[in-house]
């Protein structure tokens, strides 16, 4: 029982061992990387245009084929409903 216990402790005391190893060469390869990064410079953002609002033969086609999608099962009447107001709206 003795040998097995000391053989349980080395193993725990291995496997804490190469833990902490692991652990600080992944900090120190973090560390390098970062610092040889160049920085990037972002570009300005400008805001996108709103889209245009759909034209009216847009408008149509988007009916149809939102109808097209609630015959079909795929939308239900409430969904079909709030897409219908949302295309009308804009």
């Amino acid at each position: 029982m003795p040998g097995l216990i000391r053989g349980v402790a080395r193993t725990a005391v291995i496997a804490g061992t190469a833990t902490a190893v692991s652990n600080n060469v992944s900090r120190r390869q973090a560390a390098r990387w970062s610092s040889q990064q160049e920085p990037q410079y972002a570009e300005p953002q400008y805001a996108a245009a709103a889209p245009a609002a759909p034209q009216q033969g847009d408008k149509i086609q988007m009916l149809k084929e939102l109808g097209e999608l609630k015959a079909s099962g795929v939308l239900t009447d409430a969904e079909f409903e709030a897409q219908k107001a949302k295309i009308l709206a804009g």
